[in-house]
């Protein structure tokens, strides 16, 4: 049969993942603990569901206040040296707690109503409202711990950071090109830059055994970045760019300052561009130290060196879908405001990012402390849970998730019994995402993700108990049903 596609548009329809399949499932048979208990519990996908409570209220307050306060009209620039938020008392917090979901939402659509002034209703700045990109690099100067004030001329806002990565590399990289990556390493960067830009990750293994007298397993040394470089210069690929992912996605580790500038220095020699994702850098825990790009005094090649970061994972708002680059590189910029034609964010949404970053008070002394708590208190439910059924994990101290080692678990060391394995997961109905998701080197390592709820997460590990007990042949069935 004759396709209606193009060449690049079946290239882009075929594509389908280990990842994709599994929350494919899920979405049809999602656990619903009164309307679904026996449905799939999504373990698979790094979303932060531990303060949607806070969250909530912060938001509600924010619309019914919009019409007693001045100051959240938003018209083009939000006045500098406004107030960060004014703090609340517990009676109002007790008020808005007591608020009926009908009051709520009648109050809620009223006060969107009042927010949503003429220029927001109109087509806006591709590269960002001035005043959301004015809070975001103030944000981001007083976070990262930036020596100078970021300039917001140097952040296009795009429609998440996934989007940014598949920007990035497309204006940075020509198809068929390579840009070096630890592995693991997040799957959606590899899937997105390959669907987009046709460029493709050149992994630099990171194995799980101490070796060349390194402190710790899975570390990144400049090393591995060499012999990566020279395996992909004999292959006849041309590397243009390392991507890094700090705090790392999925072992959950911090990279200590020293390693981050070691790996700047070497993408100097190359002439190699750098995007480093930091996405995780406020979901850091245990009192571990995050070191931002933004924090060094200067940098090897600045003109080269592109970050992110976005709202999804520390404010816990993937669904808004917002994403910031923040970039010195004017040519570069200008590349990615034409793409922000396709990956734009909507006005409404950056004015309400805006007033929430406004409110220091709120992100310092209620939602931080509370999302690093419940984060802390539902890895060590996890971690206890696994370490019970005899899983270890990887230490971690950042992110959503645990690297757990099921290698022990595997009828053998192949990615064919990872595979298996996967599938008495998913047959026992818990998704979890397998180690070649992300391209590990090592078959039996999967990536947990921890931040549910306690009852979920004790339901969860029991039905690994019980997959890591059962058959192969469960999984032999299960695949067979599935793809019929």
């Amino acid at each position: 049969m004759e396709s209606n596609l193009s060449s690049r548009g079946a290239r882009i329809a075929a594509y389908r993942g280990v990842h994709r399949t599994g929350f494919d499932m899920y979405i049809k048979d999602p656990f619903n603990k009164e309307n679904n208990p026996q449905g799939i519990l999504n373990f698979g996908n790094s979303e932060n569901k531990l303060c949607y409570d806070i969250l909530e209220e912060r938001i509600q307050l924010e619309y019914c206040l919009s019409k007693a306060s001045d100051s959240l009209a938003f018209r083009g620039v939000v006045a500098r040296g406004s107030s960060r938020g004014s703090p609340r008392d517990h009676g109002e917090e007790e008020r808005m707690n007591s608020t009926g979901p009908a009051q709520a939402t009648s109050k809620l659509s009223r006060a969107q109503a009042n927010c949503l002034t003429p220029e927001l209703l109109q087509y806006s700045d591709l590269q960002g409202l001035r005043g959301f990109r004015e809070e975001t690099a103030d944000f981001l100067t007083e976070y990262c711990r930036a020596p100078t004030p970021l300039n917001p001329e140097h952040i296009v806002v795009l429609n998440g950071c996934t989007s940014a990565l598949a920007a990035l590399t497309t204006v940075l990289m020509e198809p068929g090109d390579g840009y070096l990556i630890p592995s693991p390493y997040y799957g959606g960067i590899a899937t997105y830059t390959w669907l987009y830009g046709e460029v493709n990750p050149v992994p630099v293994p990171l194995d799980s055994k101490i070796s060349r007298g390194k402190g710790y397993p899975l570390m990144l040394a400049v090393d591995k970045l060499e012999d990566a470089m020279s395996e992909a210069t004999k292959k006849g690929i041309r590397v243009r760019g390392l991507i890094l992912t700090n705090p790392h996605n999925p072992l959950g580790v911090v990279y200590p300052a020293e390693v981050l500038m070691d790996c700047l220095e070497f993408a100097h020699r190359y002439k190699l561009h750098v995007i480093v994702d930091e996405i995780y850098m406020l979901s850091v825990y245990d009192g571990k130290a995050f070191t931002s790009i933004h924090s060094f005094e200067s940098l090897p090649d600045p003109e080269r060196t592109h970050v992110l970061w976005g709202f999804s994972k520390d404010f816990a708002l993937a669904g808004l879908r917002v994403g910031t680059v923040h970039t010195r590189n004017q040519e570069v910029r200008r590349a990615l405001i034409r793409l922000a034609s396709f990956h734009s964010c909507a006005g409404p949404t950056q004015q309400l990012l805006t007033h929430l970053l406004q409110d220091r008070d709120w992100i310092n002394t209620t939602f931080l402390p509370s999302n690093r708590r419940r984060l802390l208190e539902s890895r060590a439910i996890l971690v206890k849970g696994l370490q019970d059924i005899g899983v270890s994990v990887l230490k971690s101290s950042a992110g959503f998730f645990v690297w757990a080692d099921l290698r022990s678990f595997l009828k053998e060391q192949s990615f064919e019994a990872e595979m298996d394995l996967w599938w008495r997961l998913i047959h026992e109905k818990v998704f979890i995402s397998p180690g070649q998701v992300f391209s590990s080197c090592e078959p039996g390592w999967f990536r947990v993700v921890f931040s549910d709820t306690v009852e979920n997460i004790k339901i969860g590990v029991d039905r690994i108990k019980k997959a890591l007990g059962a058959p192969a042949i469960i999984a032999e069935k299960y695949v067979h049903h599935h793809a019929s």
